[in-house]
């Protein structure tokens, strides 16, 4: 097995290196279980991912003992931060009732009843396991609803890994029926017109799907206004309109961005927060379009049109966490205090872009944050990215240099951060003002090391 390629020139590498001794042996273990040696694309990390022992609150620490601020929040399922003593408290108690009934239990209907009241769309709910499942039994909803086939996205909108979604384009969907490549039309985003010729000139349109905040959780920011205009072509078209709430339920406010932005969809696909950081998702939408996975009775009991099993789906305990995370959501501060801790971030990480003279920018909104390396130097500012004046291309792909982000994050673990790959990141509600200072101080020190290998624009 070759070794993965590292630039042993850089200084910050050999700092990484020397400050995690023990991922680094763990890896190597890693390499002969897993391919790539990760059990998620995203953790993988040249020249090695961190291994972590342990988590609480807004840090984690890895096996060699280094503390690190965590922008990572369980891939974006922890708005209450790691071990939330009420979260952790409502497990314990369901552990010592058990873990898997096999039956209909009344935290299923807790659970559902919160749900229901928070997402303006759920007049119905169905538990999944995970987002994937979620937007996958969205499709087959959609298309058992419609009797049509054809399911139209979004270039850079992400909705897991199943074969629907898990494609730019034809020539890059290795391993993917070409039928089920051929039943979805993908626009570029928040380009309504695009969107209006495909609609309009075919009848076999199921569904549009979409994040509503943009790609990645805003890191290409779409108008608000696109989302009402869609909700309008969809209506007239007889085309169902879901959100893929699985971040941004419960993170741009109690209702997600549906509630925030006051637009309604047919179906939402949710997971993430809504499950505390356990395993949970949900497919919910109108009672008549949910209605396909009704049992009915004729002649005995005739078997839904959308038949949908799912071995842990409303697991009790990841029913317990879920509704002691969604009753704290729904009665507390806890996204507002995201939020603003994220404005104050992003501030404060352009206020040391600015000092430096660099071009780069970090933007974002609610309780994230992106960081735009500006590849040709224009003079881009957080407003500019933010009115939909740089091509997604550009906030989509790796900025500088395929290494560049994977330079960004080591050097930010350099510095007690670990921030997400693409690169940015979300916070919790028990990320503090002194956290800011901290990321900005190892921000800080992360440019100097870049700027000195010439790689800061």
């Amino acid at each position: 097995m070759s070794e993965d390629p590292v630039n042993t020139n850089s200084r910050l590498v050999e700092e990484y290196v020397r400050k995690t001794p023990t991922s680094r042996e763990l890896y190597q273990k890693a390499r002969g279980l897993f391919p790539s040696g990760v059990t998620h694309d995203s953790r993988y990390l040249l020249p090695h991912p961190i291994f972590v022992s342990r988590a609480d609150g807004a840090y984690k620490w890895d096996v060699d003992g280094n503390e690190y601020l965590d922008y990572f929040a369980g891939h974006g399922a922890l708005l209450l931060g790691h071990n939330h003593p009420t979260v952790t408290e409502a497990v314990r108690e369901q552990l010592s009732r058990g873990v898997h009934f096999a039956a209909s239990h009344e935290l299923e209907l807790e659970w559902a009843a919160l749900i229901q009241k928070l997402i303006p769309c759920a007049e119905r709910v169905r538990f999944t396991v995970t987002g994937t499942e979620a937007t996958l039994l969205a499709f087959r909803v959609a298309r058992a609803y419609t009797g049509k086939n054809i399911v139209v996205r979004f270039a850079g909108h992400f909705h897991g890994w199943q074969d629907h979604v898990a494609f730019s384009d034809a020539s890059g969907a290795p391993g993917i029926v070409k039928g089920i490549v051929d039943s979805v039309v993908i626009c570029p985003p928040g380009d309504l017109e695009f969107v209006k010729r495909v609609c309009e000139s075919r009848d076999d349109v199921a569904a549009i799907i979409l994040e509503p905040t943009g790609a990645s959780f805003g890191k290409v920011p779409i108008d608000p206004q696109f989302l009402r205009d869609l909700r309008s072509l969809t209506t007239r078209l007889g085309i169902l309109l879901i959100f893929d709430e699985v971040i941004t339920g419960f993170r741009c406010s109690p209702g997600g961005a549906q509630g925030f932005y006051q637009v309604t969809p047919d179906l939402t696909t949710l997971a993430k927060v809504m499950a505390g950081g356990y395993p949970g998702g949900a497919l919910v939408g109108r009672a008549e379009i949910m209605h396909v996975m009704d049992f009915k009775r004729g002649n005995g009991i005739v078997p839904p049109a959308v038949p949908h099993q799912g071995t842990y789906n409303a697991e009790t305990v990841s029913a317990r966490a879920g509704i002691a995370t969604l009753k704290i959501v729904s009665t507390s501060d806890a996204i507002a205090t995201a939020n603003r801790t994220a404005a104050c971030l992003r501030d404060e990480l352009n206020a040391i872009l600015r000092r430096m003279g660099s071009s780069w920018c970090v933007y974002g909104n609610f309780s994230n944050f992106h960081i735009f390396a500006n590849p040709d130097n224009e003079p881009v500012g957080p407003e500019d990215i933010m009115a939909g004046k740089v091509p997604w291309q550009k906030l989509k792909k790796l900025s500088g240099g395929d290494d560049l982000p994977n330079l960004i994050r080591t050097g930010f673990l350099c510095g007690g951060v670990d921030i997400a790959g693409w690169p940015g990141g979300l916070l919790t509600c028990r990320h503090t003002l002194q956290d800011v200072d901290q990321t900005a101080a190892a921000f800080e020190k992360l440019l100097k090391m870049l700027a000195e290998e010439g790689r800061l624009a």
